[in-house]
């Protein structure tokens, strides 16, 4: 009996050790830590009426066939979280549209990176005809990229920029 109950205080004491092994940067699941809401851009004040660029004809006066990009960044970025693989890992972001119909939900990565941080903008296209606004549920939107471990070389900070706001994961 005495050392039945030896046995289990000792392993009570070494069990209840293991608590800091959750915070710990040991821990595979501490990879990146957990997103937090981020500064989001200044917004552009732009005139949808006025159009950006003048339509460049070609010499017989039509159009060029090349198709324009219609996509906008994601109204807000709900989560975003890394899942570490054997050769990386995978960035998932969740999103809300600003209304219904949203498609072609893509990660484009930002032209001025900064060093250390790796940055995303979280891009939809919505379809030329008015849709309503629906349910959150509705307009909720997941995208994800994979991340080799030479992408993550260096990388402190993963950022994904929306339209109203911007999350990021630091390591």
């Amino acid at each position: 009996m005495r050392i039945t109950l030896s046995a289990l205080l000792i392993s009570t004491l070494v069990l209840s050790s293991c608590g800091g092994w959750r915070d710990s940067r040991i821990n595979p699941t501490n990879w990146f830590g957990q997103s937090r809401e981020a500064e989001a851009p200044a917004a552009e004040n732009l005139n949808p009426l006025i159009p950006q660029e003048e339509e460049k004809a070609n010499l017989l006066g039509s159009r060029n066939d090349e198709e324009e990009d219609r996509s906008l960044p994601i109204a807000l970025i709900k989560d975003m979280r890394i899942e570490r693989t054997s050769v990386g890992g995978i960035l998932t972001v969740e999103g809300e549209a600003a209304r219904n119909g949203a498609f072609n939900a893509e990660l484009v990565p930002s032209d001025p990176q900064e060093p250390g941080q790796l940055e995303y903008t979280f891009r939809v296209t919505y379809p030329k005809a008015a849709t309503y606004q629906g349910t959150v549920a509705t307009r909720t939107i997941r995208a994800a990229v994979s991340l080799s471990e030479q992408d993550l070389t260096g990388i402190r900070v993963l950022r994904v920029v929306g339209k109203e706001n911007a999350r990021e994961i630091r390591r």
